[in-house]
């Protein structure tokens, strides 16, 4: 982890916001690196929304402070912001416009002019696969569409850090892909992301790290793998066969970075730190005591389970 406002392109800490007696947001903090795609994952009312809206400098915070690129961000207007894209949860664009003029008023408001705006919708458009329908209007394209066109805009003026809060919410499955594949080739280019999301498996598929936020507090933060280290919880390998599985499981006892083995009815379940890393000792170990193998399973427990496990219930139980 980075140590300091300018080693970070973003570091958020101790964030307060209440609204009359409710506490929103509560002692927030965390840091995002350059080429990072970082994810708060919650439920709709746990504090995302307006935890990026102190980030942007939108909504003013009670407590703590955020720095972008080393400078503090405030909600007055400052050429820190020009660094920020931000794309919020609702759709910010002109119906009666087409997606090209839309990103031409909104480049403008961002400072680009002429060839260079001209260039920059081109790229943009052509990133969240909408370059055939570019030159029509807003209110022609579906939900997702303008998501996708939503976030054309935060692209144009080449941020820094782009800030995407739930971009996928009530979106068709095929511009949900879109949009996906769009973060993920941004974030290979090397743009830091600040990803808000209550889906587990858009976390898992995009975020280098991710934040779990409930009832205002971050809870948790870490990679996958360090989160499911946090609570205990291991990968699994079950090894189906019908021979010699109290040989194989006294042997795969002693690899290293498994912590137990049970054995079941034609069954062995491996439990390891690392599935990946020990899985062909753990085959090696069957073939060496002549078990008749019929099927391999990895198991890997996902962000899911650490939710469950810090907040007592599953994400799309939770209420606002």
């Amino acid at each position: 982890m980075l140590d300091g406002p300018s080693q970070s392109v973003l570091q958020v800490e101790g964030l307060v916001r209440r609204f009359g007696d409710r506490v929103a947001v509560d002692d927030v903090s965390f840091r995002i690196a350059a080429g990072e795609t970082y994810g708060l994952l919650g439920p709709n009312g746990a504090g995302k929304t307006t935890t990026i809206s102190m980030i942007a400098g939108i909504l003013a915070a009670d407590a703590g402070d955020v720095h972008l690129a080393g400078a503090r961000v405030t909600t007055a207007a400052n050429p820190q912001k020009r660094l920020l894209g931000y794309v919020p949860q609702q759709i910010a664009l002109f119906e009666d416009l087409t997606a090209r003029e839309n990103l031409r008023f909104f480049g403008g408001l961002q400072g680009l002019r002429g060839r260079r705006l001209d260039e920059r919708i081109d790229v943009t458009m052509e990133m969240v696969g909408l370059s055939d329908r570019a030159d029509d209007r807003i209110d022609a394209y579906s939900g997702g569409m303008q998501r996708r066109a939503n976030i054309a805009v935060g692209l144009l003026h080449e941020p820094t850090l782009l800030i995407l809060d739930e971009p996928t919410a009530g979106v068709d499955p095929q511009s949900r892909n879109q949009i996906l594949e769009s973060i993920e080739q941004l974030s290979r280019a090397g743009l830091s992301v600040l990803y808000t999301t209550h889906y587990m498996e858009e976390a898992e598929r995009l975020c280098d790290r991710v934040g779990i936020i409930d009832g205002g507090r971050l809870i948790a933060e870490g990679t996958r793998r360090q989160l499911v280290a946090q609570i205990g919880e291991y990968d699994r390998i079950v090894v189906n066969g019908d021979e010699h599985l109290d040989e194989f499981a006294t042997r795969v006892r002693a690899v290293a970075g498994v912590a137990d083995v049970t054995v079941g009815d034609r069954r062995a379940q491996v439990s390891a730190t690392d599935a990946a890393a020990v899985l062909a000792a753990v085959v090696t170990c069957a073939v060496e005591v002549g078990m008749s193998v019929t099927g391999v399973e990895v198991h890997e427990p996902n962000l899911e389970s650490v939710f469950l496990h810090l907040t007592g219930k599953a994400l799309r139980d939770r209420t606002d």
